[in-house]
């Protein structure tokens, strides 16, 4: 495949990773939610001030990572190529397969699918934030959209470790992407790590047993997946010609 492609695939997942870091403009606007308590997805709430805003930017990001993921797989394949260096690309003989490459490119499209869609399934209110919209949630009177939301997340969170994990492998395995070779084992024990909390706060949450600074967990965990984006971005960027 052209480098043409590969540079389309980088530049696509580099943006893709600026846009699914929007949230961290709570840093500089006025949300009147606590960033170390609340979901990262209560921003784009339908009754949120900005809403509108991170749904839009959520959408973004969704889409920018499954058409990077959709061109990676096709710029890099999931077979290895046969020929020596001076023969064309055009002519070499298809080699060894290469499932990790299949598996974590499919893996980052469902991310970016389950995101895009995640950003149309906006909560109704702010459970963790407001009382009374807790107690709607638990006592079933919300919209489906807050049951739907749940599985469009977990699908994308699910897509996001498995892509990691299975990508980083691919680079470290078929010789590829070194930058993330060297810092994807380490991005992925983060990435677990922070996984984990969030699991266990969300879990203390709707046992009443306090917050468990879900939302400090689970920013760290939308955050190492940007971050770990980026270092694939940069990564596809450097290779370009020769993954």
């Amino acid at each position: 495949m052209s480098r043409k492609a590969t540079r389309a695939a980088a530049v696509l997942l580099a943006l893709g990773a600026l846009a699914y870091t929007a949230w961290v403009l709570e840093v500089v606007v006025q949300t009147g939610l606590d960033p170390v308590r609340t979901y990262v997805s209560e921003l784009a709430a339908a009754d949120q001030p900005l809403g509108g805003l991170f749904r839009a930017t959520d959408l973004t990001a969704g889409l920018l990572v499954l058409a990077g993921a959709l061109t990676g797989l096709a710029a890099t394949g999931w077979h290895g190529r046969a020929g020596g260096a001076g023969t064309s690309w055009a002519r070499r003989e298809p080699g060894p397969r290469r499932p990790w490459l299949l598996a974590g490119w499919l893996a980052l499209a469902l991310f970016g699918a389950a995101t895009a869609v995640d950003s149309r399934l906006p909560l109704s209110c702010t459970p963790t934030a407001d009382p009374e919209c807790a107690a709607r949630e638990t006592a079933g009177l919300v919209p489906a959209t807050h049951t739907a939301h749940a599985v469009s997340s977990s699908l994308a969170m699910a897509g996001a470790l498995t892509a990691m994990v299975a990508l980083t492998v691919a680079a470290r395995r078929y010789g590829l992407w070194r930058p993330l070779a060297r810092t994807g084992p380490a991005l992925v024990a983060l990435e677990l790590a922070a996984t984990a909390w969030t699991l266990a706060a969300v879990a203390a949450f709707e046992a009443g047993q306090g917050m468990w600074s879900l939302g400090a967990g689970q920013r760290l965990q939308v955050l190492l997946v940007a971050v770990w984006l980026a270092v694939l971005a940069g990564s596809v960027w450097r290779e370009r010609g020769r993954a």
